[in-house]
């Protein structure tokens, strides 16, 4: 059997029946097609992983905390506030509606492309 979008060859002699090797064929052919679904899926998956993920250098700063001029700075959006003891204290609002505002602008500008 020849599967024609992907080209895949599978022949099967085993049987006695035509009819029997087709059906072997057939199933030897789906796991295949499986696996080549399966494969693609782990390779998309690996790349989205390998993308969120950097190489620990120093310009893929996230955040900077300099606690003696009270800053914190989020170089993802270039919000910079001077209120490091609320940060601190867990009053993230600011910077997570900032993130959220460019996660939408971001979104929206991959739309329209």
């Amino acid at each position: 059997l020849i599967h024609k979008p992907t080209g895949i060859v599978v022949a099967c002699q085993e049987e006695r029946s035509q009819i029997q090797n087709r059906e072997k064929c057939m199933r030897m052919l789906a796991s295949k097609l499986y696996e080549m679904e399966q494969e693609r899926l782990d390779s998309e998956v690996t790349g989205l992983r390998r993308s969120q993920v950097g190489t620990g250098m120093r310009n893929e700063r996230i955040r900077t905390y300099n606690f003696p001029q009270g800053r914190v700075t989020d170089h993802r959006v270039g919000l910079t506030l001077y209120r490091i003891d609320a940060v601190m204290d867990g009053d993230l609002d600011e910077i997570i509606n900032a993130l959220a505002t460019a996660d939408q602008a971001e979104k929206l500008k991959s739309a329209h492309q």
